[in-house]
């Protein structure tokens, strides 16, 4: 095994959560009593530049081109944030209808419509063909392929070279990163081009105890050290950095080629703070794994507590992170009594491992469990406000991270 960024063989191996199916692998009724397989979840530190990353690679195939469940679309706060995300951008760098503007990775194309209303041209890339047919259906043309240097060539060749290059989520998806860069630079255009990295950031990961962020598609967990010398291999360099609230802490990182554009403070700014932190020091790494060992314990006794009451207990959202968290804490049917989701494309199916039944909301207020596990805590305050009536008639909300909590 070599690192991502560097090649170097030193890596360090911090944090072991056993073995998992793929986390967006839900089931169908018939499919329950097919052979399931696990991958081992182990992430790494490079002990030459500082990349954290997955030791085992699924394959990409497996991930996302069998019925991939995940939306972007689905909560109203994840909406905001990206069209928001889209007027920044064209205001900040003052582009206009001339410029196009490409997203890798791109989904039902939420991003894009911020674009697009903004009058740019678009082009999306994915690799997930049910996701894509949804995207092309509203209007957001939309390439169903992996993003690679051939697919960089056709969207050149069709509309030319690309002002905004965006990878929302998605950079750290990918395991051949030089290749990926190398299909970057194909699309980008030499001068006033920008490449946007956005992505959870390994700083609040690690304080915050957010485990379960980590699964086989997140095969990277971003920090700006190790960038750095990264993008100087393509002749690029990190322009601005900015942090978002979203998905429990993120980073917006801005990459261009050399000397095009002003280095913002706020890359050095970020820097510091992940230095005076420590993220890539063996302790404090090393207790951020007693920590996530210490949250399985103290949920599981907090679950086990409410069930031996005779308190039934559903979980509320299934996000591709709560399998992470249902499969390391070895929650299943005996403690939750169903899942509930809002989107259309996981209701009816079974979570993966644990094959837990997913209704619609609904169930919520036709069940009246006392307790209900909150695992999309990254939208807590949206899903809780979606379900105000569970909680007027009696409902508490279990947080489980950074440690659980009953509202």
């Amino acid at each position: 095994m070599k690192c991502r960024t560097c090649e170097s063989e030193k890596l360090f191996n911090f944090l072991d959560l056993g073995y998992h199916p793929p986390s967006d692998q839900f089931r169908k009724r018939e499919q329950l009593n097919n052979a399931v397989i696990f991958y081992p979840l182990n992430v790494y530190l490079c002990e030459g530049c500082g990349f954290v990353q997955l030791g085992h690679i699924v394959d990409r195939k497996i991930l996302y081109q069998d019925n991939y469940p995940y939306e972007s679309s689905t909560t109203q706060a994840g909406k905001k944030h990206y069209n928001e995300f889209a007027h920044a951008v064209v205001k900040y760098f003052q582009f206009n209808s001339t410029d196009l503007a490409v997203d890798i990775g791109s989904n039902v194309g939420v991003l894009l419509e911020g674009f697009k209303n903004l009058g740019l041209k678009i082009m999306g890339v994915d690799p997930a063909p049910n996701i894509c047919q949804i995207a092309n259906k509203n209007g957001i043309p939309t390439i169903n392929d992996f993003f690679e240097k051939h697919v960089a060539e056709k969207i050149v060749s069709l509309n030319g070279k690309a002002s905004i290059v965006t990878a929302t989520n998605l950079f750290a998806h990918i395991d051949n990163l030089c290749e990926f860069m190398e299909a970057v630079k194909v699309l980008l255009d030499p001068v006033k081009g920008v490449f946007i990295i956005e992505a959870p950031h390994l700083l609040h990961l690690i304080k915050n105890v957010e485990y379960d962020t980590i699964y086989h598609e997140h095969l990277s967990y971003i920090s700006i050290e190790p960038l750095i010398p990264f993008f100087k291999k393509f002749n690029m360099e990190i322009i601005n950095v900015e942090q978002k609230d979203i998905h429990g802490g993120s980073i917006r990182i801005f990459v261009a080629n050399t000397n095009n554009y002003v280095i913002d403070p706020s890359v050095v700014h970020v820097l510091n703070i992940e230095q005076k932190e420590r993220i890539r020091d063996k302790n404090v790494l090393l207790n951020f794994s007693k920590k996530v060992i210490n949250n399985k314990l103290e949920l599981n006794l907090l679950l086990n507590r409410l069930k031996s009451e005779g308190k039934r207990i559903a979980a509320v959202s299934a996000p591709a992170k709560g399998m992470t968290l249902l499969n390391f804490c070895n929650i299943d049917s005996q403690i939750l009594d169903f899942v509930t989701e809002k989107s259309a494309l996981k209701i009816g199916l079974f979570t993966p491992g644990g094959n837990i039944p997913i209704y619609s909301d609904a169930k919520l207020l036709e069940e009246m469990p006392e307790y209900a596990l909150l695992l999309a805590w990254n939208f807590s305050e949206e899903i809780i406000n979606n379900n105000r009536i569970y909680r007027e008639r009696g409902g508490k909300f279990i947080i489980p991270i950074p440690s659980p909590n009953v509202i």
